[in-house]
């Protein structure tokens, strides 16, 4: 038994049941035991292999695509450049690589990251020692609080789903919230629902939903996509998100735990496994609106890639590569861009400023 399971074993013994996204945090985040906090989970030797470690054109066709919406903005002589959820720092430091070749943009950029981890901090500084160091931030509300004198660019990959949320579950008697307890020998964590109707609002489109459906729900994504809104309306800028999710309203549970490149039981081996869900992109874009700033389409990644030419910079890697090299780089693209991998089940979405000039590259409509 993990020690982060141990521990909130005793947790639920000494305050009753959890909400999902209370043992999301746990798990993930818990300062001695949390997921993300102890380790570093992504590559090969992790436990996931992100889109930026497959391939280098990920993080340059995103590099150039903030390129060009600076260079849509006026090329503003100061601005913010953040990433949330940087992992290794691999996409940052593709992204800044081939960035240096837009002039002025290196000069005008001052670079954050939004990282929890002090064990990712370490390989993201050592990655981006060529480059003017980011400043760190535990939150990304605290780090738009530092932002009002310049314009805001953000990328998120891969980082709303790794967000605790909350799960409800219908019943003959409605809808109510699901909780993680005990087994009845308290020896290990079960899913259970609360006694009481919950008082969170459902989308009126799931009242004929049948009874044992699960809803889903991520106010801490819903909160961050509020105050991007908010910040992005006054001070101008853009945000972009890549995460694997769905563009509309529905029922299903997705959360997941992943070790070792498998799947694995949600309850097994809490702190030892990633927990994710898939994000609800039609939710976020809602949010968007109400808060008075523009979203983009919701577009797959395949779409979005290719509409940035990623075909071409593969064409123009392999033209010096070995055999062998030009089989993994064009493996590896295809991976990002295939329907039937990751090119249809990760969607790409940008939160921006109403004013900016129309269309957004990458988001046909």
């Amino acid at each position: 038994m993990t020690k982060l399971k141990a521990h909130l074993i005793d947790l639920i013994k000494a305050q009753g049941p959890l909400a999902v996204d209370q043992f999301m945090s746990e798990a993930l985040s818990h300062p001695q035991y949390g997921y993300y906090t102890t380790r570093d989970p992504f590559g090969r030797q992790g436990d996931f292999i992100t889109a930026p470690e497959i391939s280098q054109t990920f993080g340059e066709m995103i590099g150039l695509w903030f390129g060009h919406m600076w260079l849509e903005m006026g090329s503003p002589s100061k601005f913010y450049l953040a990433e949330a959820g940087p992992g290794r720092g691999t996409l940052m430091q593709d992204m800044l690589r081939v960035l240096k070749t837009v002039p002025g943009f290196l000069d005008a950029c001052n670079l954050h990251l939004v990282e929890i981890s002090p064990t990712l901090r370490d390989i993201q500084k050592e990655k981006l020692a060529g480059y003017t160091l980011p400043t760190w931030h535990d939150q990304l509300n605290k780090m738009l609080e530092q932002m009002t004198d310049a314009p805001f660019f953000m990328v998120g990959n891969e980082f709303l789903d790794a967000l605790p949320i909350k799960q409800f579950e219908k019943t003959n008697t409605g809808w109510h919230e699901r909780l993680v307890g005990l087994t009845d020998n308290a020896e290990n964590l079960t899913f259970s629902t609360s006694f009481s109707v919950t008082q969170t609002p459902i989308p009126d489109m799931l009242d004929d939903a049948e009874d044992g459906a699960i809803f889903e729900s991520c106010p801490a994504a819903e909160n961050i996509t509020a105050d991007l809104s908010q910040h992005l309306r006054k001070f101008g800028g853009i945000a972009l998100f890549i995460d694997y999710g769905y563009d509309r309203y529905g029922t299903g549970d997705t959360l997941q735990a992943l070790e070792n490149h498998q799947y694995a039981d949600v309850f097994e081996n809490p702190g030892q496994a990633d927990l994710t869900a898939h994000v609800n992109f039609k939710k976020l874009s809602d949010i968007t609106t109400n808060h008075k700033a523009a979203s983009t389409a919701i577009v797959t990644q395949g779409a979005f890639l290719k509409e940035l030419g990623i075909e071409h910079r593969a064409q123009q890697l392999i033209q010096n590569a070995t055999e062998d090299q030009k089989n993994d780089i064009m493996t590896a693209v295809e991976r990002l861009i295939s329907p039937d991998q990751m090119g249809e089940l990760f969607k790409v979405m940008a939160i921006h400023d109403p004013d900016l000039p129309q269309p957004i590259a990458g988001f046909k409509p």
